[in-house]
């Protein structure tokens, strides 16, 4: 099986290129972001490391994770996010890899906006990066989360983009 992964920052078009990719080549896609926000509600390591490292009200009281409280967080200092995603990441990519092992595909990929950082580059056979100019990418997550170009910008700054794709494509 041929493991690709999808990335590219915050509005690039990343689902727009993996839901193509599904229509049009039939590749399942796995949505590392859809997923790691079921795993956060889902899993008791992760249920548990929050809490430690967040307080206990980061999930109400029907045992939901309030985004805002985390988002705080994470964006508050580097190293939350840091702390956060490598709680997250093996948990996903452990996810992701028990995903995969069920596809009856020969291809599958991996949408996700944090290659390098949650070791997904190192269990891929390629890297698709999807591109698009700044101030598109702005517009985009702004109209599509609702958020302020502060927000956005705080959130770019997160990501780094994998400095070698196999394949870019200008997603505008």
């Amino acid at each position: 099986m041929i493991k690709v992964a999808i990335t590219g920052g915050i509005g690039s078009g990343k689902s727009h290129v993996a839901r193509k990719m599904t229509e049009l080549l039939g590749i399942p896609v796995y949505d590392s972001d859809a997923n790691a926000k079921r795993l956060n509600e889902e899993s008791a390591e992760i249920r548990q490391g929050l809490t430690e490292l967040v307080g206990t009200d980061v999930y109400d009281e029907h045992g939901r994770l309030d985004k805002r409280k985390l988002a705080a967080f994470i964006f508050s200092a580097p190293e939350n996010a840091k702390r956060v995603n490598a709680l997250v990441h093996p948990i996903v990519l452990t996810d992701f890899l028990h995903w995969a092992e069920k596809q009856d595909a020969a291809v599958v990929a991996i949408e996700t906006a944090l290659l390098a950082e949650s070791g997904i580059d190192r269990i891929v056979d390629k890297v698709i990066r999807v591109d698009a100019p700044l101030e598109i990418r702005i517009e985009r997550a702004m109209l599509r989360d609702g958020s302020t170009r502060s927000q956005v910008l705080a959130r770019m700054a997160c990501q780094s983009e994998y400095p070698t794709p196999d394949i870019i494509i200008n997603n505008v």
